[in-house]
């Protein structure tokens, strides 16, 4: 009996800190749970450029699968901000919007099915257009739902705990599925859809979890009538432009992830055509960096605990700024396996700590608002940096051009390592 009990409370440890009040740890429980759906889903989210490349797919296409969600959230972030910001409760939109999304790989396989090999390609690129719209609502309640959940001091240990479990699903279920499509690739595309199909149910379990988090209802703040459009742009506006801490983080966020964004056409190419590693070694590179996660997780949510947040910013800025640049450095794939596993690590901070700082700038009162335009500003460089990078490889060789690219995110690092407003040690934002 007292091994029981012991075991129980070890789970509820595990689960959620056992000091907090009952609706937030179970609050705390459903968004852990609700990341083994997602973490389902991002399986498929590896697979399905590889299946409208094997379905005849050009470069270009593929590449719209990339570029559609970034395009969508440029256009229409900010309305949609505008619109969640008027909403009592943002859970039912987030879980709905979520399982829209999610539900658009089971679509992938169903319309494969039932249309003529021809219209393949086109037809999931139009499944994917459409899953933009929910893909954007996701992307801004995201931030809202999860900084509710933990409050100012749990951003670090909710996601931490969050991301560790994605990871480690995504992890698990991307080994499986892979055998799985390995050994019936005789079958193909019927091995493709029936995985697709398999994996959506990440999305009830998703949308489960995720619409049992239970939030107080947001102030609805009422505009008044009579204003002109222009006056409610420039009302806006000003609003934006009042809270210069948040202003501050968000330009030197840009000028990092217009860094960051143009290394992802270039790492695979780069692996493919200047190291010419096989799928065994992109396997193990992508394997490496993603296992590193998981780690980095716990490892900088005990970092920010005791040297504060303003160390885990620069220490993760400089080290996955770094990784670019040592990469383009070697021809060796070992090399890269190891330098991959040191990005993961970093990248796990800085996931962490990018989150936790864009919510210190955000007034609770207009979170939407405030991460609705966040996330438009982010779609930018999500945008045009990837284009911006293989211009470069083109150039002046891909090998360069990822110096480049690593050169302009440690140019970010140095913003925020002379940031006169953040010189002195913040407090842990993990309590």
């Amino acid at each position: 009996m007292k091994t029981l009990n012991l075991i129980e409370k070890r789970i509820n440890r595990a689960l959620a800190p056992t000091d907090l009040p009952t609706t937030q740890r179970r609050n705390y429980i459903n968004v852990e749970l609700d990341a083994i759906g997602i973490g389902l889903s991002n399986t498929a989210a590896n697979f399905l450029p590889v299946f409208l490349t094997r379905l005849g797919a050009t470069n270009s296409q593929v590449g719209w699968l990339s570029s559609m969600p970034a395009i969508t959230g440029l256009l229409l972030s900010i309305p949609l901000g505008r619109f969640l910001q008027n909403r009592r409760f943002i859970v039912p939109w987030f879980s709905a919007a979520r399982l829209g999304v999610i539900s658009a790989y089971a679509l992938t396989g169903l319309v494969t099915m039932l249309l003529p090999p021809q219209w393949s390609v086109i037809a999931i690129l139009a499944v994917w257009a459409l899953a933009t719209l929910p893909q954007t609502v996701v992307s801004i309640c995201f931030s809202v739902v999860m900084n509710a959940v933990a409050g100012p001091a749990g951003r670090f240990e909710l996601m931490s705990r969050r991301w560790s479990i994605l990871g480690t699903t995504t992890f698990i279920s991307v080994l499986i599925i892979g055998q799985i499509l390995r050994a019936n690739e005789i079958n193909f595309p019927i091995n493709y859809q029936n995985a697709f199909i398999a994996l959506s149910i990440g999305g009830l379990i998703s949308f489960y979890f995720s619409s049992h988090i239970k939030l107080p209802p947001s102030e609805v703040r009422v505009e008044l009538s009579g204003k002109t459009l222009r006056e409610k742009v420039g009302d806006y506006l000003h609003l934006i432009r009042s809270d210069r801490p948040f202003i501050s983080f968000l330009y030197k966020r840009f000028v990092y992830l217009s860094g960051f964004a143009m290394t992802g056409p270039l790492l695979p190419l780069y692996f493919v055509k200047d190291v010419q590693a096989d799928d065994g070694w992109i396997g193990a590179i992508t394997g490496a960096r993603t296992l590193a996660l998981v780690i980095g997780y716990w490892l900088w949510t005990r970092q920010s605990r005791q040297h504060g947040n303003r160390r885990v910013l620069l220490w993760t800025t400089a080290g996955l700024g770094l990784y670019p640049i040592l990469v383009a450095l070697t021809h060796q794939p070992w090399q890269i396996v190891i330098y991959a596993g040191l990005a993961g690590i970093f990248q796990a901070g800085l996931d962490l700590v990018f989150f936790d700082e864009l919510m210190k700038t955000v007034p609770p009162e207009y979170s939407a608002t405030f991460v609705s335009f966040a996330q438009s500003v982010q779609f930018i460089p999500s945008i045009f940096a990837p284009l911006l990078g293989t211009f470069l490889g083109d150039l002046i060789g891909l090998g360069p051009a990822l110096i480049v690219a690593g050169v302009l995110s440690l140019a970010g690092f140095l913003l925020f390592l002379f940031d006169r407003r953040q010189s002195a040690p913040t407090a842990s934002a993990a309590g």
